[in-house]
């Protein structure tokens, strides 16, 4: 298992995660999205594995002005700005390979045991 966590040091579901698979003896490489963003590349094999942007996007993000944005500008912009703008996604991102969740989800991680 390759585990990639995608998340902010200050989140309690990335901090969540990170015990969860640290418990089971499985290591781990975290990546702070406010130090280090997504490559276009890692952000695209998330976005194909837990099938489309939307479901990365966190509707309780604290910038309120910038997800509104995000909503109304034209569907080819909209990647590029959440690429920009990466405080919006959901945390944290695990990756696997191919494999990915968003947000804190044991019971899917406990499949890829």
């Amino acid at each position: 298992m390759n585990i990639q966590i995608f998340g902010r040091t200050k989140c309690f579901d990335t901090k969540k995660a990170q015990r969860y698979f640290k418990e089971r003896g499985i290591k781990v490489q975290f990546i702070d999205l406010k130090e280090k963003p997504m490559s276009k590349g890692e952000f695209n094999s998330v976005k194909q594995a837990v099938g489309g942007y939307a479901k990365m996007i966190d509707e309780n993000c604290k910038d309120k002005d910038l997800l509104a944005l995000i909503q109304y500008i034209a569907e080819e912009d909209k990647e590029e700005k959440i690429l920009e703008n990466q405080q919006v996604l959901k945390t944290p991102l695990v990756r696997n390979g191919k494999k990915a969740t968003v947000g804190y989800q044991p019971d899917v991680w406990k499949t890829w045991e």
